[in-house]
Order: structure tokens, then sequence, then C-alpha cells
């Protein structure tokens, strides 16, 4: 067997005459994978029974870390070949083969049909209940390649068909660094789904790479404040974000575990650098399960980060040993709402039913400080 194999000489492989292992980390194979994948992390193929007779198939996001497992399996006698290119080259293949008007149409319908209730009503609600759209507003819809922002794009499209009073939109695509493929992906998923996007370029993966510190965080601040800089060159006075309902309690719970504080991440707010401009969350209300649902319904895969450092940085792999707080808040919801289902919406009205009387001491927007021994003997 040869030490790499393409993805064209995959397709051709029967199934069942070799063994696809992608040892991505479980929520990015969760989000994706290769049709008879199985998932193994490499600190457990050393545990894993592996045949002796058949070929191995080792998948990674791009073919670098495969490649270096592949080979120590053929040192220790396995007939291993990495996936060139990995699953992100699987995925641009996918989609281009996918490509059709008929297509498009049918991720429509099942956004006004069977997502109706879950996902496009949610939508309109948040819209709604937190004023984040105004007759003749124009709105920079910010797509990052994912699920979030790409189901927002179609959300948003569908709702100017049925608009209530004008608005515009821009379907807007910062290109920080990309891999040629990871930009292809994105351009290939928003051809099929008919969303027509304007990209600009920067160099901001050029410039986190070398810093040691929250690179993630950087980056995404850094994100921002370009999107925000070229919607306003567009003429728009707002952007919106995929951010989802899960986004929020995950949020809420981390600035209290970690930060110390109570504070939730806002349906909009005003800019602090960018005077007139605002950033809205029309995804507010809508469940994370239920965006997945919709992805595979319509048999739609979206890369789940398009850094080009993803494959050799552990702060970008929730299952490594530097894994994301944001993951770890994630595995503690779920265990809690194992015994509680209603744990969600309890945390998420906790930010909605604040009393003032009842709490030790709060900020002002200002910065002032009041305790509850203010006025106590009063």
């Amino acid at each position: 067997m040869n030490e790499e194999i393409t993805v064209e000489e995959l397709r051709e492989m029967p199934q069942g005459e070799y063994l696809l292992i992608d040892v991505r980390d479980s929520a990015a194979f969760a989000l994706g994978h290769i049709d008879g994948a199985v998932n193994v992390a490499p600190e457990q193929l050393c545990e894993a029974q592996l045949p002796n007779d058949k070929p191995i198939v080792v998948c990674c996001r791009s073919g670098i870390i495969s490649d270096e497992i592949a080979a120590q399996l053929r040192d220790e006698g396995y007939q291993a070949a990495n996936l060139a290119g990995g699953y992100v080259r699987w995925l641009g293949q996918k989609i281009a083969l996918q490509s059709s008007a008929d297509r498009a149409a049918e991720i429509e319908r099942s956004i006004t049909k069977k997502f109706h209730r879950s996902i496009f009503s949610k939508f309109a609600k948040a819209i709604n209940e937190y004023e984040l759209l105004k007759p003749g507003d124009k709105v920079a819809v910010c797509i990052s390649g994912g699920k979030d922002s790409m189901l927002m794009a179609k959300l948003f499209q569908e709702l100017q068909r049925h608009r209530k009073f004008p608005f515009e939109l821009v379907f807007l695509v910062m290109d920080p660094g990309y891999s040629s493929e990871n930009r292809a992906i994105i351009e290939a998923n928003a051809r099929l789904m008919g969303i027509p996007i304007t990209v600009f370029e920067t160099d901001i993966f050029n410039s986190v790479y070398n810093v040691q510190n929250n690179p993630c965080y950087l980056c995404a601040r850094m994100r921002r404040g370009h999107l925000y800089n070229k919607a306003k060159e567009l003429g728009c006075n707002k952007i919106a974000l995929g951010h989802h309902f899960d986004d929020v309690i995950e949020t809420i719970l981390m600035s209290m575990v970690y930060g110390g504080q109570v504070e939730t991440m806002m349906p909009k707010l005003h800019s602090a650098h960018f005077p007139g401009m605002q950033l809205i969350r029309p995804m507010y209300l809508i469940r994370e399960d239920e965006i997945k649902h919709w992805a595979r319904y319509n048999d739609l895969s979206f890369i789940q980060c398009a850094c080009r450092f993803t494959d050799t940085c552990t702060t970008c792999n929730p299952d490594g040993a530097a894994r994301s707080k944001r993951q770890e808040i994630k595995q503690l919801i779920a265990k809690l709402n194992e015994g509680n289902p209603q744990v969600v919406m309890n945390i998420f009205r906790s930010v909605e039913n604040i009393k003032l009387n009842k709490i030790i001491s709060y900020k002002t927007p200002d910065g002032e400080i009041h305790s509850f021994l203010d006025g106590y003997n009063d």
C-alpha cells in the first residue's frame, strides 16, 4: 500500500476492505466526518485493536498530523496510509459534487417547513423581541464559514423575502489568511446555498501566529475590528454575528466560574470604537442542537475552525491538555442537564430576573459600585 492516498483513490476503495481512522478531536468529528470513519484520538491508538489483515487509512483535518501517525503505524507493522489533504480536501470535493439549484431550493424549504418552529420562528422572535432590525438598516451578515453563520445568512434571506419593512443585506466574509482549501470550502458552500458573499482579505493569522498568550482571543478581537471597519466602508450600520442560545448560556457560566462576575452575551451592542455602528445576534434564541439537526438533515458539512494553524494548535483542541474553558463549561452543562433538563433555561432566566435587593453589590455602566448596605438602616 502506498504511504499516501488521494481522496479520489479513497472513493474508489470498497468500504469494508479498509479501516478509516479519523484522529481529529471528538467535537470536530461530531460536526462532520467521512462516511465510515472511526474516531480515535492519537493517544488512544496504542490501546485500539487495529487490523493486521487490511489497510488502515489515517485522516486528520488537513493531512499533517495523520501523516505522522500513519508513519508510526507502518513502523509497527501495519498497512497504513495518510489521506492526502485530510478531511478538508474530502469535504471540498463533496460540496463540489453536490452543487445545484435544486439543492439550494431544498435547503431553503427546510427552513420554512421542517425547521420553521425550532429555527426560523426563534430567529424572528429574537429580532422582534430585542428590536434588532429597523427600517432602512443595512446589515453586514458576517460569515465565518461554520454552520452557525451560514444558517444565519439563509435566515436573513428568508426574512427579507417576507419583510415588513425595507432593509439591506451584505453577506461579508473576511479572509484572515485562510489556507486555499479552507477558503475554497467557504466559497463552495456559499454557492451551494445561494449566498452571494463579499470577500475581503486581511493578514490577521500572520499577526497572531507568534503570540504566546491567548492567540485565539486576540485573533477574535482583531477580526471583529476588521469586520466593523469593512462593514462601515460598505455603508452598513450593523454587523450580525452567529452566536446562538448555547453560546449565551456558556458565557453566563464562564463569567461566574472564571470571571467572578455575573454578565451575559447581549443580543445587541453599540460599538465602542465605531460610532453609529451596532452588533446584533439574531440567532440568540436558537439551540445549537437544532442547528446541527438542520445541517445533518440537509447533508451539509462545514469546517469547524478555518484557522490554518488548527492542526498544530493545542488551544484549538477541545480534547487536549490545553482544552478551552468554553469546552469545559459545555461539558459541565451537559452533566447538569442529565439530572434536570430545565437547567439551561433556568440559567438563561437567571439573567432576566436579577433582583438588585438580593445581591451583595452591583456595578453601574460608569463603574460606580452599589452595596446592599447602601440605605440598609434607612
